[in-house]
């Protein structure tokens, strides 16, 4: 099955060489498990030309909020939009998670309550998970069709399930403990409170449930669907 990576941001230059691209963060954490992949950066406007070029599509985290005005978000949002039309499967992850569910209608907000950083636990799907999280932006409002499956004690919204079409999870899988170690160095500093970064530092050292999140997309991939008929 070839999955199709939309890259949404990218890693901050001086982390790429050790931890590489974002789209090559999901290829590791997806490694070996029947799927292959091709990645896009609509960041940069690049898009498939179709939601058909890939079997299914997974939307990356990103530094922007899905809100801004940016030249990518709208064209993203279609093409959401099309990939729900078509049942093409899709996964999303944080910012991917937010941009779902704002282009069916939702709303993503700056969250007042501020920021979660480094290992938190959520539980998604009636089971406790361990997982690694950066971000200030939440769903706050789901939209209509979305089924909420996954909270936190920060994060009411953590993980939604559209039927069978789309899973979306706010924790970042993808994110290795040295690599969350250099986002607090590139990009947590005078962003995120100190003592936010200082507690984050403190927990790298637990172990998450990263592979078990990874079974959970690949399995949500690979299920058997209806086929579409026109």
């Amino acid at each position: 099955m070839l999955i199709g990576i939309l890259e949404t941001g990218h890693v901050p230059a001086p982390l790429r060489d050790a931890h590489g691209t974002y789209p090559e963060m999901f290829e590791k954490l997806l490694a070996g498990r029947g799927l292959r992949f091709r990645s896009w950066p609509v960041v940069d406007m690049d898009f498939p030309a179709s939601v058909h070029q890939a079997d299914g599509w997974l939307i990356t985290g990103s530094r922007h909020g899905a809100y801004e005005d940016l030249p990518f978000i709208k064209p993203l949002e279609a093409f959401i939009r099309d990939a729900q039309a078509a049942r093409v499967p899709m996964v999303g992850i944080c910012f991917g998670h937010q941009i779902i569910a704002q282009a069916l209608g939702g709303r993503v907000e700056k969250f007042a309550a501020g920021w979660s950083v480094g290992p938190r636990r959520y539980t998604i799907a009636g089971r406790d998970f361990m997982l690694s999280a950066w971000h200030q932006d939440q769903v706050v409002v789901p939209p209509d069709g979305a089924t909420v499956i996954g909270e936190s004690d920060f994060c009411r919204y953590a993980a939604m399930i559209y039927d069978d079409w789309a899973l979306t999870v706010q924790p970042h899988p993808e994110h290795e403990a040295p690599f969350v170690e250099g986002l607090i160095r590139s990009r947590g500093k005078g962003v995120v409170p100190d003592a936010l970064l200082e507690d984050a530092q403190a927990r790298l050292c637990l172990p998450t449930d990263s592979d078990a999140m990874a079974d959970m997309i690949a399995d949500f991939f690979l299920k058997p669907r209806e086929a579409e008929h026109g």
